[in-house]
C-alpha cells in the first residue's frame, strides 16, 4: 500500500479542508511541533482504510475522529496497491443527541489514468468500481485489497510512537507471546482438542459396531451349508421339469392347433355368409369421366405455380438458414458474458480468500481474549476466597487454615467482583465460538467460488473451439438481413399458388360427388373380396361393378355351406389333443409335489409356467444362500472395523498427548525466532554498511560489530542511533515475515516510524539519519517519518510542515 493523496476535513485537529499530495514523495517527513498534528496524519490514513487508529485503542470508537466544534469529519485516501489505484472514503456525523456515527463508508477501484483532480469535484459520488459500500464491507474489502488486515498494517506499514522497539528490548517470555500470537501458533492446541475428540468419537464407533455384531449372532457356516442344499435340491427338480417340458410343448402345442383349425373354420363361415352386396350400386359409373377434363385444366395452372414457387424456396434455402445463423450470432454473445463472468468470478475468489484469512485472524485474537479472561476468572476466585476468611482470623487465636497463632492481623481484602469476571469470560466465550463459525462459513465460500470458476473456464474454452474459424456477428448479421428480401419474393411466389390452388378447388368440386360415390362403391366391394380372397374367389370385371358383386355373393353362399359341413370332425380332435395335454402336466405337477414346491396355480398351465415356478424357487433358494454368505461376511467387516475403530482411538490419544506437551510449540518458536534473527541480521548489514549484524541467545538480542573484531554487545547496551538501526532492522524483518502469513499477493510498499527522534543526540542523529537514508535508497518502499527534529527533516527531500493554530492544523509542502 502506496498513499498518494488524503483529503481530510473536520478530522480531530483538521477542522478545515486539507489536502496532502504524496506523489512523487518516495521519502518524505511529517515535520511540526509537539501537538501540531504530525500523528494524526498517519492516524486518518489509519482510519480511512480501517475505520480505527492504534492510539484509540478501541477498534469501534470513531468518536475521537470528529473534532469538537464540527458536526461532520470526511477523509478520504487515494492509494495504490500492486499497481491499482484505489480510493477509500469514510464521512461521520454528529446526532442531534451528541452520538457519533458512520454515516458512508466506501472503497472504489478508480480507472488507470485518471485524474485526481476530479476528486475537488463535490458533485461525484461515484469515481470507479464500487468494491464495498459499508463498514462491514469494508473489513473485507480494505485486507483484500491492501493484501493485510487491522493488526498487520499497524505492524508492517504503520509503526506506531512508542511501540517501535518494543520487540527488540522486551522480556523472553513477552516476545515469545508476541510471536505466538502473531503466528498463530495456538492452532496446534486446537489440533490436540480435535485428536481428543476423534478418540471419543472411535470409541462411540467401537461400541457401536459390537452393538452390530450382537445382531448377527445367527450368521454361522451351518446355516450358510443348509442353503447351500437346498440350491442343490432345486437346481435338481429344475433340471426334472425342464426334462418334460418338450413332451408337455408338443401336447399343448397339438392342442392349440385342434383348437385354431375349429376356431379357423366357424371364423370362415361366418365371414363367407355375411358378403352381401349394397343397394345402388349400378348408377355409380355415371359422371366421373365428366370432371376429369375440367381437373386437368386447372391441375396445369397450379403445377406452373408451384415451379415458381420451388424455384423462390431453393433461393431461399441457398441463402443459409436463419435459425442456424441466430444460434451461431447467440454462441458469439455467451461466449463474451460468460467470458465477463469469468473475470468476476476471479475477483470474488480474491475477496473471499481474504476474508477467509481475516476470519482466521479474529479467529485467533478471540481465543487469546477468551484465555486472558479465564485467567481472571480464576484470579477472583483466589481473592473472594481471601477476603472471606479475614473475619475468621482474631490475634492470639489459631488461625483456621494454617492453625497458627495469629500475631497481627492481614490488612483487609479488596476482592475483585467474581461475577463481573465471569460475565466477560462468558463474553469472550461467545465471541470465540462466533469466530470458529464464521471461519469455517468462509472457508466453504471460497471453495464453491473455485469450483465455479473452473467451470466457467471449462464452458469459454469449449465456446471458443466451436467459433473457431467462423463468420463474425458483423458478417452473421448482414447475412440476416439479406434473408428478408428473399422472404419476400418467396411469399409472393405462395400467394401465386394458393390463388391457383382456389381454382383447382372450384374445379375439383364440381367432379367430387361423382368421383367419391364411385370410388366408395369400389372400395366397398374391394374390401368385401379382400376379406375373402384368401378362399379363392372369382376375378372382377373392373368395368362392371354390379356385376362384379353379383358374382362374388353367389360364390360366398357356396363356400359357406361347404364349411357348415365339416366342423364336427374338427371338434372331435380338438378334445382328444386336451386330453392328452392335461395327462402330461399331472406328471410335472407330482415332481413339483416330491420337493415342497407349489405349482402355477391356474388351470391349464403351459410349460413356460411351470418352468418360470421351479426358477424362482431356485431363485429364492440362492438369494437365501446369499443372504447367508453375506450376513457372514458383514459379521467378519465388523469384526475388522472395530480393530480399525480401535487403533484409530489408541493413534488420536497419542497425538493428544504429544500436541498437549510445551516441547512442540518451544520448537516452532525456536524456528520462527532463528528466521527473523536472520533476516533482521540481513537487514542491518544493509542499513549499517556491513558493519552490523544481530544475534540471539538464550533469549536475549546481541549486535555483532564486524569493524571491531567481531566484537558482541548486548542490545540494551547500544547508543541510540544503534538502537535505532538493530530496531528498524528487527521491524522489517517481522513485519516480512507477518505479511508471510497472509495468503494474498501482500506486497509491503511503503513504512512510516512514528517516533521520538528528539531524545537522540546530534552522533545519534546523523546515524539514525544515514539509515533512514540508506533505506529510502534502496527504492521499493516509501518511507515516512513523524517528527519535530529540524537537523533531521532537513536531510529528507520531501518535508510536509504540519502547523497548528486556532481553527486548527495546516500541512504545506516543502521540497529540497
Amino acid at each position: 500500500m502506496r498513499p498518494v493523496r488524503l483529503d481530510v476535513a473536520g478530522f480531530t485537529v483538521f477542522r478545515d479542508e486539507t489536502t496532502i499530495d504524496f506523489t512523487g514523495a518516495e521519502f518524505f517527513v511529517l515535520l511540526g511541533p509537539t501537538g501540531s498534528g504530525k500523528s494524526t496524519v498517519l492516524d486518518a490514513i489509519c482510519f480511512a482504510l480501517y475505520g480505527t487508529v492504534p492510539r484509540w485503542d478501541h477498534l469501534r470508537s470513531v468518536e475521537n475522529a470528529l473534532s469538537p466544534s464540527a458536526s461532520e469529519a470526511r477523509v478520504r485516501l487515494v492509494f495504490e496497491s500492486a499497481g491499482v489505484r484505489y480510493v477509500a472514503t469514510r464521512v461521520l456525523r454528529r446526532s442531534a443527541r451528541g452520538k457519533v456515527n458512520t454515516v458512508r463508508a466506501g472503497l472504489e477501484r478508480l480507472p488507470a489514468g485518471l485524474d485526481l483532480s476530479t476528486l475537488d469535484d463535490t458533485g461525484r459520488d461515484e469515481l470507479g468500481e464500487v468494491l464495498a459500500g459499508t463498514p462491514s464491507e469494508m473489513v473485507e474489502a480494505v485486507a483484500a485489497t491492501v493484501g493485510m488486515p487491522y493488526e498487520q498494517f499497524t505492524t508492517c506499514v504503520v509503526l506506531p510512537q512508542g511501540e517501535f522497539a518494543e520487540f527488540l528490548h522486551a522480556k523472553p517470555a513477552k516476545r515469545q507471546e508476541i510471536l505466538v500470537n502473531l503466528l498463530g501458533l495456538r492452532v496446534y492446541q486446537r489440533v490436540a482438542e480435535r485428536a481428543r475428540l476423534a478418540a471419543k468419537e472411535a470409541d462411540s464407533d467401537v461400541r457401536a459396531a459390537e452393538a452390530l455384531l450382537a445382531d448377527l449372532s445367527d450368521a454361522t457356516e451351518q446355516a450358510v451349508t443348509e442353503a447351500a442344499e437346498r440350491v442343490a435340491q432345486l437346481r435338481e427338480l429344475d433340471a426334472q421339469v425342464a426334462a418334460r417340458v418338450p413332451e408337455l410343448t408338443d401336447a399343448e402345442r397339438q392342442a392349440a392347433d385342434a383348437r385354431e383349425a375349429l376356431a379357423e373354420l366357424d371364423a370362415e363361415g361366418r365371414l363367407l355368409a355375411g358378403v352381401t352386396a349394397p343397394a345402388g350400386v349400378a348408377e355409380l359409373a355415371s359422371g366421373a369421366e365428366r370432371a376429369a377434363a375440367a381437373v386437368g385444366t386447372a391441375l396445369a395452372a397450379v403445377t406452373d405455380a408451384e415451379t415458381a414457387e420451388e424455384q423462390a424456396a431453393r433461393r431461399l434455402e441457398e441463402a443459409g438458414d436463419a435459425a442456424a445463423l441466430r444460434v451461431l450470432l447467440d454462441r458469439h454473445r455467451e461466449h463474451d458474458r460468460l467470458a465477463a463472468e469469468l473475470t468476476e468470478v476471479g475477483r470474488q475468489i480474491e475477496m473471499l480468500t481474504a476474508d477467509r484469512d481475516a476470519a482466521a485472524g479474529r479467529l485467533a485474537a478471540a481465543e487469546t481474549a477468551l484465555a486472558a479472561a479465564e485467567a481472571a476468572v480464576a484470579a477472583a476466585q483466589t481473592a473472594q476466597t481471601a477476603a472471606a476468611l479475614r473475619p475468621e482470623l482474631h490475634v492470639g487465636e489459631p488461625c483456621p487454615v494454617c492453625a497458627q497463632p495469629v500475631d497481627t492481623l492481614p490488612p483487609p481484602i479488596d476482592a475483585p467482583a467474581l461475577s463481573a469476571a465471569r460475565n466477560t469470560a462468558s463474553k469472550a466465550r461467545a465471541a470465540r465460538d462466533t469466530a470458529d463459525r464464521a471461519a469455517r462459513d468462509r472457508s466453504g465460500a471460497c471453495t464453491a467460488a473455485t469450483h465455479h470458476r473452473s467451470q466457467l473456464a471449462g464452458r469459454v474454452e469449449v465456446l471458443a473451439a466451436e467459433l473457431a474459424g467462423q463468420p463474425t456477428p458483423d458478417e452473421l448479421t448482414a447475412r440476416l438481413a439479406g434473408l428478408d428480401e428473399l422472404r419476400a419474393a418467396h411469399a409472393a411466389a405462395r400467394t401465386a399458388v394458393a390463388q391457383a390452388r382456389r381454382e383447382l378447388q372450384r374445379a375439383r368440386s364440381a367432379a367430387d360427388d361423382a368421383d367419391r360415390r364411385l370410388r366408395t362403391g369400389w372400395r366397398t366391394y374391394d374390401e368385401a373380396r379382400d376379406a375373402v380372397s384368401r378362399f379363392g374367389p372369382p376375378a372382377a370385371d373392373r368395368d362392371d361393378l354390379a356385376g362384379a358383386w353379383s358374382a362374388l355373393v353367389v360364390w360366398c353362399a357356396a363356400a359357406a355351406d361347404e364349411r357348415r359341413a365339416a366342423r364336427a370332425d374338427r371338434l372331435a380332435a380338438a378334445k382328444r389333443a386336451a386330453a392328452a395335454a392335461d395327462a402330461v402336466r399331472g406328471k410335472v405337477g407330482a415332481l413339483l409335489a416330491e420337493c415342497g414346491v407349489a405349482g402355477p396355480g391356474e388351470q391349464g398351465a403351459d410349460a413356460a409356467a411351470y418352468q418360470l415356478v421351479t426358477a424362482l424357487a431356485v431363485q429364492q433358494a440362492e438369494a437365501e444362500h446369499r443372504r447367508a454368505a453375506e450376513r457372514g461376511e458383514q459379521s467378519a467387516a465388523l469384526r475388522a472395523r472395530r480393530a480399525e475403530h480401535v487403533r484409530s482411538a489408541e493413534v488420536a490419544r497419542a497425538l493428544a498427548g504429544h500436541l498437549a506437551a510445551d516441547r512442540f510449540q518451544r520448537w516452532l518458536l525456536t524456528e520462527a525466532m532463528d528466521l527473523l534473527v536472520d533476516g533482521a541480521s540481513t537487514i542491518l548489514r544493509e542499513l549499517s554498511a556491513g558493519q552490523y549484524s544481530l544475534a540471539y541467545d538464550g533469549g536475549e538480542f546481541f549486535v555483532v560489530d564486524h569493524h571491531d573484531a567481531e566484537l558482541r554487545r548486548a542490545v540494551r547496551t547500544l547508543s541510540g542511533g544503534e538502537t535505532f538501526q538493530a530496531s528498524l532492522a528487527l521491524a522489517l524483518a517481522l513485519s516480512e515475515q507477518l505479511a508471510g502469513l497472509s495468503t494474498t499477493a501482500t506486497s509491503l510498499e511503503s513504512i512510516m516510524l512514528d517516533e521520538g527522534f528528539g531524545t537522540l543526540d546530534p552522533g545519534t542523529l546523523d546515524t539514525v539519519a544515514a539509515t533512514l537514508e540508506n533505506l529510502a535508497a534502496h527504492g521499493d518502499r516509501m518511507v515516512g517519518l513523524v517528527t519535530h527534529v529540524a537537523e533531521l527533516a532537513e536531510r529528507i527531500p520531501v518535508r510536509f510542515v504540519v502547523r497548528k493554530d486556532a481553527r486548527g492544523a495546516h500541512v504545506t509542502r516543502e521540497s529540497t
